[in-house]
């Protein structure tokens, strides 16, 4: 069992197909937490506009949520875009999780984080929603997809786990600038409140890197790389690549880039 100060998690999409809800589980049931951060895209109310698919795995993960709460955690849940209609609840309490537009955590050293889902970094969203909900489509063909293959790279004795939909966005330069533009963006709305760095999800892209002297964080999501930042007791973050994609797969880490 592992112990941390944070949890961290975005981009779950709760009520969809490609949702890894039981790598989620293994997660939770081996990390205890003094506060669980839900940055957004938790639930998937745009997908579940055109077909809803809720198992029985990922309605254990909102009993577990709710139940952590229910003892104590502290439980914020900052909604994203696909799950905007939950933004109408800002400064209420369901369950005793709160809902919030935005948080400013200290860490244990005392580094100050904006903490928010990152889609108000998107211009494509904001601005185009009828290109983002077809990209989202997209994607999710491509999640769909990759898990074909990796049924057959298992067959076959290879159980390293690869990403169609990361080896897309590493080929394709402009969705490569797109992600390097959603940093660049982040960071300076942090810099801008005199912040030391922020931590968001939106864009399926784990990382923890310093940027201008900054610390950027995103979280990645429980789609595809089945990824969660931790905050350690002394204030260290990490990113835990829990490798759900494999059964029976040991989660690999990845240390923090940024130091205070």
């Amino acid at each position: 069992m592992r112990v941390v100060r944070s949890i961290f998690i975005s981009d779950i999409h709760l009520g969809t197909r490609a949702c890894q809800a039981d790598a989620l589980l293994g997660f939770l049931r081996e990390t205890e937490a003094e506060n669980l951060f839900l940055i957004g895209d938790i639930i998937d109310f745009w997908a579940m506009r055109r077909h809803v698919v809720w198992t029985e795995a990922q309605n254990t993960v909102v009993q577990k949520i709710l139940r952590r709460a229910r003892h104590g955690e502290r439980v914020v849940f900052i909604p994203g875009n696909h799950d905007e209609a939950l933004r109408d609840y800002f400064g209420i309490a369901f369950g005793d999780i709160s809902i919030v537009r935005e948080v400013v955590h200290e860490l244990a050293d005392g580094r100050r984080f904006l903490l928010l889902h990152g889609d108000e970094f998107d211009q494509i969203t904001r601005h185009h929603r009828w290109v983002a909900v077809l990209g989202d489509v997209m994607y999710n063909a491509l999640v769909r997809v990759n898990a074909v293959i990796s049924f057959f790279r298992r067959r076959f004795g290879w159980h390293c786990y690869w990403s169609l939909a990361g080896y897309a966005k590493r080929r394709i330069k402009k969705a490569m600038q797109f992600i390097f533009d959603f940093e660049d963006a982040a960071i300076h709305s942090a810099r801008q409140r005199g912040l030391d760095g922020i931590i968001c999800g939106h864009i399926h892209w784990a990382q923890i890197r310093e940027i201008d002297g900054l610390c950027y964080v995103n979280c990645g999501d429980w789609v595809d790389s089945c990824t969660a930042i931790v905050e350690h007791l002394d204030g260290r973050l990490e990113l835990l690549n829990w490798g759900a994609a494999m059964p029976g797969a040991l989660p690999e880490r990845k240390e923090e880039a940024c130091v205070s």
